[in-house]
C-alpha cells in the first residue's frame, strides 16, 4: 500500500512539474506578459503620415481689433495652409487677459509682433508691424523651411 501511495505522490508531481515546465520562457513572467508571450502579435503597418515636428513656429501677437493685426491675418492663414506641416502657426490676442501673458513672455512693444521660433524654440527673428508674405516667407526659409 506504501509503494502505491509513494507512487502516486510521484506521478502528482511529475504531472505538476511538467505542466509548469510546459512553456519555459514565461514561467518567471508576470501574469500580463505571459499573456503577451502566448498571444501572436499581428504587425500592422502605419498609415498616417508621422506627425512631423515643425521647423518653424511663427507667432503673431496682435489683437482682433487693430488694423494692422487684421492685415495679417489672411498672410498667417495662406503660411498655415501653404506649409502644414513645416510651420506652426499662432496667435496670441494680447488684449485679452490670456494674450497679456504671452505680450509679456515675448516683451511685445508694439502689435502686431512677430517671432519666429526655430525647432528648438529659441527664437532667431522678429518683426514689428504689418509683415508682407513674400518677407515673411524669406524669415521662413531662414528658418530651414523649404
Amino acid at each position: 500500500m506504501l509503494k502505491i501511495y509513494n507512487l502516486t505522490i510521484i506521478a502528482i508531481f511529475l504531472f505538476a512539474f511538467t505542466a509548469c515546465a510546459e512553456n519555459p520562457k514565461t514561467q518567471d513572467q508576470p501574469k500580463d506578459e505571459q499573456i503577451k508571450a502566448e498571444t501572436p502579435v499581428k504587425v500592422l503597418e502605419r498609415t498616417e503620415k508621422q506627425e512631423e515636428k515643425p521647423k518653424v513656429t511663427f507667432i503673431e501677437l496682435g489683437s482682433v481689433n487693430c488694423v494692422p493685426c487684421k492685415m495679417m491675418q489672411p498672410v498667417m492663414k495662406e503660411i498655415e495652409k501653404e506649409y502644414p506641416t513645416q510651420v506652426k502657426v499662432v496667435f496670441h490676442d494680447v488684449w485679452t487677459q490670456k494674450g497679456k501673458i504671452d505680450g509679456s513672455k515675448y516683451k511685445v512693444r508694439v502689435i502686431p509682433t512677430q517671432v519666429f521660433l526655430d525647432s528648438l524654440g529659441k527664437e532667431y527673428f522678429r518683426h514689428e508691424g504689418f509683415f508682407p508674405k513674400d518677407e515673411l516667407i524669406k524669415i521662413l526659409k531662414q528658418g530651414g523651411v523649404k
